[in-house]
């Protein structure tokens, strides 16, 4: 018996409950309309959304559980949102057949890149200081959001920004819980919350036969496979990198390519390390020691696993929160890992300016041949870092 409660214990606390479950309600409520986008763009009927849906919960929930346990680290896995918006403005002319040939061929190329370990011998040699320089950089915007939202709904917000600032003097595990509880309780007094319509009928997969084409191959497959990469799995690995985490990288993207193969006949589009998710599970505010911080991203597994099973209705429970309250506790969950990405990044002095360079590339939002800031972010500076090396 007690070892059952000492067992419990471990398992049940609620800063790491409480950070799985925002990292999921933030990846979920920040993008899931792209996929949405994604889907009806390829055709998809209610059922075939549904399955949709079905399948990103299960791979992500299966790939976090699972690899987190396997490593005792916070691995994070998600969608690929860059994806999804390359999907919902290039399957308008395929239909949805091709379309899965088209998930299953890049999902086929990240497992290669993850057996072959091509991509593990770049990330060995990625700068920690612009690591955690790109990291701050995504982060960025997270953090003005917080403050932004003040614009819709300040007493909502200045409410969950007093709870937090206040917990973190007299509670700070429980900062970020707290702060989300109040916000919680706010909407639902102000009548913010719209929970009225929600079905709680499981979701059921539907296979969808693929069909190959080679300009869908090489026209989207490919794309697909480098904007994964390169906005999604180069700054997942980098995140997990400035936390000081050195799990090898190779065996993350090999699964993650493979949970794809398998899943992309039922709607699995793409799946990827996280970054901004995974921030929030490997933030001291999920747990102050490290070594215990992937419990946090198993419990967002589990969450993964019900937005699964129970796909439309949990989709419908996050479009029911407010965009402002979700602004809010995504920055309020993130300000410590923001605050320690940027002190790191500019601790040396001899690598400032590339870490300068690859913060305000990759805050800037811009986009180049198609690939996203983070990517050239890390070139950017990268080049800098170089030079500078070359000039010493």
């Amino acid at each position: 018996m007690q070892q059952a409660l000492a067992f419990l214990g471990r398992w049940l606390r609620i800063s790491h409950v409480s950070s799985g479950f925002i990292a999921v309600l933030v990846g979920y409520t920040s993008s899931v309309a792209i996929v949405f986008q994604a889907a009806s763009a390829a055709g998809a009927d209610p059922a075939q959304l549904g399955s949709w849906m079905w399948a990103l919960g299960i791979g992500m929930g299966v790939t976090c559980i699972g690899l987190s346990l396997a490593w005792r680290t916070p691995v994070l896995t998600a969608w690929s949102t860059p994806g999804a918006a390359l999907l919902a403005t290039s399957l308008g002319d395929i239909g949805m057949s091709q379309a899965i040939g088209v998930f299953l061929f890049s999902s086929a190329l990240i497992t290669l890149s993850g057996v072959t370990g091509w991509f593990q011998r770049i990330m060995d040699h990625m700068p920690r200081n612009l690591a955690n320089a790109m990291l701050a950089g995504i982060l960025l915007q997270f953090g003005l959001a917080l403050f932004g939202a003040v614009r819709e709904q300040a007493a909502l917000v200045l409410l969950m920004f007093a709870t937090f600032i206040v917990a973190r003097r007299l509670l700070p595990r429980y900062a970020v819980p707290l702060a989300f509880l109040a916000g919680i309780l706010w909407a639902a007094g102000a009548g913010m919350l719209h929970l009225g319509g929600l079905d709680w009928t499981p979701t059921r997969p539907v296979w969808m036969a693929p069909e190959f084409s080679w300009p869908a191959l090489l026209g989207i497959g490919i794309p697909l496979f480098i904007v994964t990469m390169t906005s999604q799995n180069v700054p997942g690995l980098a995140v997990l990198r400035a936390n000081g985490y050195d799990t090898p990288a190779s065996p993350l993207i090999t699964w993650t390519g493979l949970a794809g193969v398998a899943l992309a006949p039922l709607g699995g589009f793409s799946f990827n390390l996280a970054a901004i998710t995974a921030a929030i599970c490997m933030s001291p505010d999920a747990d102050p020691d490290a070594a215990q911080r992937y419990k946090a991203s198993v419990w967002a597994g589990l969450f993964y696993l019900a937005t699964g099973v129970f796909g439309a209705t949990v989709v419908g429970l996050f479009a029911a929160f407010p965009a402002a309250l979700v602004a809010a506790i995504a920055g309020l969950a993130l300000l410590g890992t923001l605050g320690a990405g940027i002190s790191e990044a500019l601790r040396e002095p001899e690598g400032r300016e590339a870490a300068l360079v690859t913060f305000l590339a990759t805050a800037s939002g811009m986009s180049l041949l198609g690939v996203g800031s983070a990517f050239w972010g890390l070139v950017l500076g990268g080049l800098c870092h170089a030079l500078a090396r070359r000039r010493r």
